[in-house]
């Protein structure tokens, strides 16, 4: 493994090699940017392919093809998903990692993760503030899923979404319900509206219905709320749980397709919709659980599958935003370009760790007691 002599920023994009992984953590565009930081960039061959970014599109912005430099000579480390173990172990262990990493789902990857000179940036981990909006991989990753989501079901239904005037009579609109009002939630009623659907969003938060009804949705209102801290919702008691459950299982017999994309970062999908109430649907029903990566909002949800239940159709789509490559991409790459900005200054890597975004998304924890500013430093050969 060769050491680099100096801390200067020799930035590596990797090829994913997940499963049907098509995005890219750097664009020509991002790749622009961080030479223009005063980075040395490295792409791995095609790593932009199945994005539509050629090499030669990357060479032109000023990259080189990784094949040129070994994996051990990159001291930041830029992916979409976490490369494998055995590609870990290529890494130079003073190589900072920034992606979507998803350390605590694995105790391999974790272990190959740690180290006490190495930097791991999960984004998933950045908080959820106004100033950190540029960097949110989450937000602009949902609303990619959600749009597909919505599609999916729309080719899945066998219905028409909108209403249609034809020589044989009026065919009425799609009732579309969209559960969760977060950014895939909202992306997804939007795009129901746009195919012409009667479309309603329910989420426990009061304060979504603005958002939902904006959208030219109508909130379904349950007269359940579950507001809590951070944006996010609190948990139901048992009565409240209940109650909504009812009123929602009575509801969805005049729905004909259900969009869930209700979900808490690090935390299994909430049930919303029971076997039941699936079951209970009009046969030729669709339900399409965006939340499957976390065990779905929909008790019948097989992730990565679709099955038919007492007539119902129920998908369980993985890596949805996957399927929008091109602009997840371009979104996913401004969000990494922006956060690795916090630390990469002309042409070098520094931490500043009295900056909340940085020792709050590093995994484990922000090393205590660094001065504000700390350059990566590795041992010359």
């Amino acid at each position: 493994m060769t050491a680099l002599s100096t801390p200067s920023a020799q930035v590596l994009v990797v090829r994913e090699t997940a499963p049907g992984e098509r995005r890219v953590a750097a664009t020509p565009e991002t790749v622009k940017k961080l030479v223009a930081l005063g980075a040395t960039v490295h792409v791995e061959a095609d790593a932009g392919l199945s994005a539509g970014f050629t090499n030669a599109a990357y060479e032109a912005a000023g990259a080189r093809l990784a094949d040129a430099a070994s994996p051990g000579a990159a001291n930041l480390v830029l992916c979409v998903q976490s490369p494998t173990v055995a590609a870990l172990a290529q890494l130079s262990p003073f190589a900072a990692i920034v992606g979507t990493l998803q350390p605590q789902a694995d105790e391999a990857r974790a272990a190959a993760l740690s180290g006490d000179t190495r930097k791991v940036f999960p984004l998933e981990r950045l908080p959820r503030t106004t100033r950190a909006q540029s960097m949110d991989v989450l937000s602009s990753q949902a609303g990619m899923a959600g749009y597909k989501a919505t599609l999916i079901a729309a080719e899945l239904a066998p219905r028409f979404f909108p209403m249609l005037t034809t020589a044989a009579g009026t065919i009425r609109p799609s009732k579309v319900l969209v559960i969760g009002a977060g950014v895939a939630g909202l992306q997804a009623v939007a795009t129901a509206k746009r195919l012409g659907a009667q479309v309603e969003g329910f989420d426990v938060r009061p304060e979504t219905r603005e958002q939902i009804e904006s959208l030219g949705g109508r909130f379904l209102d349950l007269g359940v709320s579950a507001a809590g801290e951070g944006g996010y919702a609190r948990q139901l008691s048992e009565d409240e749980r209940t109650e909504q459950q009812r009123r929602l299982a009575e509801h969805l017999k005049s729905v004909d397709v259900i969009v869930c994309t209700a979900a808490v970062p690090g935390r299994p999908a909430p049930k919303i919709v029971s076997a039941d109430m699936a079951r209970g649907m009009k046969p030729g029903s669709v339900i399409v659980d965006l939340a499957a990566e976390t065990g779905g909002n929909c008790e019948l949800t097989q992730p990565g599958q679709t099955i038919e239940e007492a007539g119902v159709v129920i998908a369980g789509p993985l890596n949805l935003a996957s399927m929008g490559a091109v602009h997840a991409s371009e979104m996913y790459a401004r969000n990494v370009y922006n956060f690795v900005a916090l630390f990469l200054k002309d042409g070098q890597i520094a931490y500043d760790w009295n900056d909340e975004l940085l020792a709050k998304t590093v995994w484990p924890a922000a090393p205590a007691q660094k001065p504000s500013s700390t350059p990566l430093q590795e041992p010359t050969p």
